[in-house]
């Protein structure tokens, strides 16, 4: 078997990628209240929302650097960087949609598979709406995307609840 990220099987070959995101809370108070927590395109219920450049959909952008990773691409900054005020509260499903258009059609995804890493809210009641979302933003069906939710049992900024933390792995094989 080859080493390094690429393993194939009889002419097909896989390569695996890692996505991480971190965002914090906004700061109690008013401008929490303006600004919406969106985990997988999914708008959540909760008294705030997370700080980013972007909607910051911590979900959708740890998907999105997998998805990269594996294509042995550049991370999310590189194509999107908050430098750039064509991303100013950008949807982050849309950034993962033309993720996909940038790792290419010689690539499917065979399946991705998230955990988003807090205290509070529970995503359990949404998690089949971000799966489904993020599925489309893929091209594949949601059987191939998994979403689960856990927390760190206080311990740590996610334990605290100062923000949210995202880890995504992502399996693309070659067509």
């Amino acid at each position: 078997m080859k080493q390094g990220p690429e393993v194939s099987r009889a002419g097909t070959v896989f390569r695996v990628g890692l996505g991480v995101d971190v965002h914090a809370f906004t700061e109690e108070g008013e401008a929490s209240i303006a600004r919406k927590l969106v985990l997988g395109g999914v708008e959540v219920p909760f008294e705030r929302g997370l700080l980013g450049h972007s909607d910051a959909d911590v979900l959708a952008h740890a998907v999105t650097d997998a998805l990269l990773g594996a294509a042995g691409l550049e991370d999310i900054g590189h194509y999107f960087p908050d430098t750039d005020e064509r991303f100013k509260d950008a949807d982050s499903l849309k950034l993962l949609r033309e993720a996909r258009e940038i790792v290419g059609e010689s690539w499917e995804v065979a399946n991705v598979d998230a955990v988003v890493i807090c205290e509070r809210p529970k995503i359990r009641d949404h998690r089949e709406a971000m799966r489904e979302n993020l599925a489309r933003a893929l091209g594949v069906e949601p059987s191939r995307v998994g979403v689960r939710g856990t927390t760190t049992e206080r311990l740590g900024f996610t334990g605290r609840g100062e923000g949210i933390a995202a880890q995504a792995v992502c399996l693309l094989e070659s067509r």
